[in-house]
């Protein structure tokens, strides 16, 4: 055989691979889509709070679902080894599946439950699919900050089999319905979980007959080692450098301080998270694993984004905190809200990154999702209608993005978490909840060059004859976004009773029958110097409502010959039907 034919089967049995890679990220978006369609809970089928991914025999992962939260996805990455390790190989059967919401061995709290489903090709064990979401309840306190340890905040089930051999474990099942507010909700998620694991499962063994595979041995190796060498590449590319990052955020009760040192090395980029606060008593604590994933995803978005996300791309950036801190709580730590503080570090990263790589990353944004769950029951303070009832809503909101150093920032959209927003007539349909307002909130972008993205107003209330206990979990209400590079800060999270009586940020609050909580999220902050920003955009956001004439002035310098214009062609418009 000659060396032209050599490098042309070569070639060919690269581009094979290549198309299999391509497939396998296919073949699990098909499994993330599985769960949106068949999930009970609203968190899943309409926000997207998931994750879907397949691993090699060694429990790597080789690919993972476009849709999906960095939460969920960098965190299970790490999951399926420790599955491995509890279950054992000598116990793993075709048929099974197991289950954990473990938060130092899933994704970081109790209300995340992680479905692992070992993939079988003619007898043989070649891998293993996994998938997480967020269900709607698991006992104990519900979703908020109030627990003092774990023990209080729900039901915890240790990594273990719900399945084995195809046999459901009904103990399991029981236990489940046992201790959840809402058993079916919780239990059809579960389900759900399983089943699109199978999905994949059943993709993955159509397309290793396509192309005649016995394992994923060869495949997991082709796909582990290019990333490798591309996120390596990308590395290699950057200053080698350090720098710190610092960020103060609201707390629980007193406000927290958040410190990086990261360094970009040959082959790494490390970041270490010592100096930043230590435990709260409060469940607002993160598992290292949660930091792991978001700091990771911070990086790969400034620096190899273009890498599809696997455990070899994931392995250069090294994610380090101490011990019983707030960064790395370990058990028996409160970590219920772990993603207030979570989802705020890549803000913190980017303080540091900025001063490496400027013009690279944004301002900072709201970044921690505007979460809230409303437990609402009949009322208590006189006699209720026969038809009032209890239920869990549990609704995903977002504040603005910060401003990019060539956009403006995205309004309303959640960055770093990536999850959608719920849409009301979903909300409303999973109880006695009513959604008074949701809108955009003008003024709530940081001025600059590049606007912030603009946060939102909600107002939230129950029909006649409920109260409810509002859980809170927001933040920049004291420390608002802060800009970049002359850019201002975005306005703070705003949250009262419409009576005037003031709400905490963060916590289960009640609200009695007939009131309203009224909500303003946190806007991005702004890029660069206002004075620079082009003044057609200026026009073009009073025009749209996205700031009011007072900002357009004290902001931008508009005049108030141009803001006279503009409502002159608003009325007209208006006038014209436009």
């Amino acid at each position: 055989m000659n060396k032209s034919t050599l490098n042309s089967q070569s070639l060919k049995s690269t581009v094979a691979k290549q198309v299999m890679w391509n497939r396998m990220i296919s073949v699990v978006e098909e499994q993330a889509q599985a769960l949106i369609r068949t999930a009970f809970s609203t968190s899943v089928r309409e926000a997207g709070d998931l994750s879907a991914g397949v691993y090699d025999y060694d429990g790597q992962m080789l690919a993972q679902a476009v849709t999906g939260t960095p939460g969920h996805v960098n965190a299970m990455a790490a999951a399926v080894a420790h599955f491995i390790r509890r279950i054992g190989r000598d116990n793993i059967f075709e048929g099974d599946v197991y289950i954990t919401n473990d938060p130092w061995e899933g994704t970081g709290h109790l209300h995340d439950i992680t479905v692992v489903s070992p993939s079988f090709h003619k007898s043989k064990l070649i891998g293993f699919f996994a998938c997480t979401a967020h269900v709607v309840d698991i006992g104990g306190r519900g979703f908020t900050a109030d627990a003092a340890s774990i023990y209080e905040e729900g039901l915890y089930i240790p990594i273990m089999k719900m399945a084995e051999r195809g046999e459901v474990n009904s103990t399991l099942m029981h236990i489940v319905r046992g201790n959840v507010r809402e058993p079916d909700q919780v239990v059809g998620d579960m389900h759900a979980l399983a089943t699109c694991n199978e999905i994949g499962h059943l993709r993955l063994l159509e397309m290793m007959q396509e192309f005649e595979l016995d394992d994923l041995q060869e495949i997991a190796e082709f796909i582990l080692d290019n990333s490798r060498i591309a996120t390596l590449e990308k590395i290699a590319a950057l200053p080698k450098a350090s720098a710190t990052g610092e960020m103060t955020i609201d707390g629980y009760n007193t406000p927290i301080e958040l410190k990086v040192a990261l360094e970009i090395t040959d082959e790494k980029v490390l970041c270490d998270f010592d100096g930043s606060s230590g435990v709260d008593k409060m469940g607002i604590n993160v598992p290292l694993v949660y930091t792991q994933a978001y700091s990771c995803y911070a990086l790969k978005c400034a620096i190899a984004p273009e890498v599809p996300n696997n455990a070899a791309s994931l392995a250069p950036f090294v994610i380090s905190a101490p011990e019983n801190t707030l960064l790395n709580a370990l058990h028996p730590a409160p970590v219920a809200l772990r993603h207030v503080v979570g989802q705020m570090l890549p803000d913190v990263v980017y303080n540091a990154l900025d001063k490496i790589l400027p013009e690279t990353v944004p301002a900072e944004g709201a970044s921690t999702l505007c979460n809230f769950q409303v437990s609402l029951r009949p009322r208590t303070d006189a006699p209720a209608p026969k038809d009032a009832v209890r239920a869990e809503v549990l609704t995903f909101n977002s504040g603005g993005s910060g401003a990019r150093p060539s956009l403006d920032g995205m309004s309303s959209t959640a960055f770093p978490s990536g999850v959608m927003t719920m849409p009301v007539e979903a909300t409303e349909h999973t109880g006695p909840i009513i959604i008074w307002r949701k809108e955009l909130r003008p003024d709530s972008g940081g001025a600059g060059k590049y606007r912030g993205g603009l946060g939102q107003f909600m107002e939230v209330g129950a029909t006649d004859g409920h109260e409810f206990d509002f859980s809170a979990m927001f933040d920049r209400v004291d420390h608002p976004a802060r800009g970049r590079q002359g850019g201002h800060d975005g306005a703070p999270t705003v949250i009262a009773r419409d009576d005037g009586v003031a709400m905490q940020g963060k916590g289960k609050q009640f609200v009695p029958n007939g009131r309203r909580v009224k909500l303003e999220f946190s806007g991005g902050a702004g890029y660069g110097d206002p004075g620079e920003r082009d003044p057609e955009l200026v026009k073009r956001d009073f025009a749209r409502g996205y700031i009011s004439a007072e900002a357009a002035k004290k902001d931008y310098g508009l005049s108030d010959s141009d803001i006279d214009e503009i409502n002159r062609a608003l009325a007209l418009g208006e006038a014209l039907g436009d």
